[in-house]
């Protein structure tokens, strides 16, 4: 498998009074897609990653598109696929989707950093090997 889904309800909480999705709730989306994926797909929960490993994977750069809004109770499949993997950097590209109806396309850059310094530290082998898995699946 080259991507990663999560299905995504849109929820009263993220909408505006007109019942679509307010914008920036898409980005809570994309980053809990991505706890999502970093604890189901990778193996390591941000909770493992901020805590007992003392690092983090802050976002350092975003770029969305808005194709159609999307609608209290829609059901989102938010897709994540791995573009690109650097010393510490990851660059992802996110998607969702409803009804066969894209509603949003982002592409996002992670920095692995250490906590304690903030400043980016290589990815760690368990992390880098299961990243590189799903690039060499994607080729």
């Amino acid at each position: 498998m080259s991507h990663f889904n999560v299905q995504q309800k849109v929820l009263f909480q993220h909408c505006d009074p007109a019942g679509i999705v307010f914008y920036p709730r898409y980005f809570e989306m994309i980053n809990a897609a991505v706890e999502t994926w970093f604890e189901d797909g990778l193996g390591v929960s941000f909770a493992q990653l901020l805590g007992a490993r003392g690092s983090g994977a802050p976002t350092v750069t975003i770029n969305t598109s808005f194709q159609n809004p999307s609608h209290l109770g829609d059901l989102l499949a938010i897709d994540i696929t791995v573009l690109k993997i650097g010393g510490a950097s990851l660059d992802l590209e996110i998607c969702a989707q409803s009804g066969g109806t894209k509603r949003f396309e982002s592409t996002l850059t992670l920095v692995h950093i250490n906590k304690e310094t903030g400043r980016p530290n290589p990815w760690p082998d368990d992390l880098r090997d299961a990243i590189n898995l799903l690039l060499k699946e994607a080729s």
